[in-house]
């Protein structure tokens, strides 16, 4: 804009908060191979991944805070991730994104 050269890319983005469930949901898959799920689904504390051919196409945190601009780093990034550092806990989403 105004003779920036940086490309302009918002991602559609959704948050609700509704009794004890809050998410934050960025982009919208509308056809994937699969979801990954990070986190204990049974606890309602987790992120979702829907992925097309192993590159994040939208995610999904659900009472998992501070991980929206990460979520969307990795939409952005359009780079292939191992499947099971995505669904580690243990490694931070930041270096999904970096290596």
């Amino acid at each position: 804009m105004l003779g920036d050269p940086s490309p302009f890319e918002l991602l559609p983005y959704f948050f609700s908060d509704q009794y004890d469930v809050g998410m934050e949901y960025s982009r919208h898959a509308t056809s994937w191979d699969e979801v990954v799920l990070r986190g204990d689904r049974d606890s309602g504390e987790f992120i979702a991944f829907w992925l097309v051919a192993g590159v994040v196409i939208a995610g999904m945190n659900v009472n998992v805070w501070d991980v929206n601009d990460d979520v969307q780093a990795l939409i952005r990034s359009r780079a292939q991730i191992d499947r099971s550092k995505l669904q580690d806990p243990d490694t931070p989403l930041q270096s999904l994104v970096s290596g």
